[in-house]
């Protein structure tokens, strides 16, 4: 079944509100059909059909960001438990129950994750781990500087990439720190921490998620 948005203010409530959720179980395939009943616009809100939810492991460990169905499934399924619901008061129908969409979930069981690789760095991580402001002179940052240009063979790197304001790049342009008398406050490094990979790919963070995700957010 294809996703659906939910129809325009003034169509009848129906098949053009659904949207089908299916979970594998031990005991066999559960449908769930959502229906949007009441949603709360929000300046700034994605559209439910867009909506993440934040999913944490048994430890409160964030894992990752759900689609709002998925997360919805696990939940009914009993597989989840809701910490915090949808900020928007979205609510969600299926045939036997209503539920608050929800914003953070939380496993009922542990669930070991495998070590994972070097996080990979973007422009949205780099700017958490240097909390939006220039390395160089405090200013609220703009852009990313290598310290090291790219032209002099400087690498594109969590250690070599900096939080930089518009003044500070052009005024550094691709001179090295030693040649305008500029020294790094902090050294660069890569983040560690589960939590930095959704930093790195969620731009849209409901504030009800930065408690779980460190004090860098």
């Amino acid at each position: 079944m294809h996703d659906r948005q939910p129809s325009p203010e003034g169509h009848p409530a129906g098949a053009d509100q659904r949207a089908a959720s299916r979970s594998g179980t031990s005991t066999g395939l559960l449908e769930t059909t959502v229906v949007v009943a009441d949603q709360s616009p929000v300046t700034g809100a994605p559209a439910w059909g867009r909506r993440r939810v934040l999913l944490l492991n048994a430890s409160f460990e964030p894992l990752t960001a759900l689609p709002l169905r998925r997360a919805i499934v696990l939940v009914v399924c009993g597989k989840a438990d809701v910490l915090h619901g949808d900020a928007a008061g979205l609510v969600l129908h299926s045939a036997t129950t209503s539920v608050v969409a929800p914003s953070v979930i939380k496993l009922c069981t542990f669930v070991r994750v495998p070590h994972r690789a070097r996080l990979p760095m973007t422009r949205a991580a780099l700017m958490h781990r240097d909390r939006y402001r220039c390395t160089y002179c405090g200013a609220r940052a703009e852009t990313i500087d290598h310290v090291v240009p790219r032209s002099r063979g400087g690498e594109h790197c969590w250690e070599n990439c900096v939080a930089c304001c518009a003044l500070c790049n052009h005024r550094k342009a691709d001179r090295l720190l030693s040649e305008l008398g500029w020294k790094l406050r902090v050294a660069p490094r890569a983040p560690r921490g589960q939590h930095w990979r959704l930093l790195a790919t969620v731009l849209d963070a409901d504030p009800q998620w930065l408690p779980y995700l460190g004090e860098v957010a």
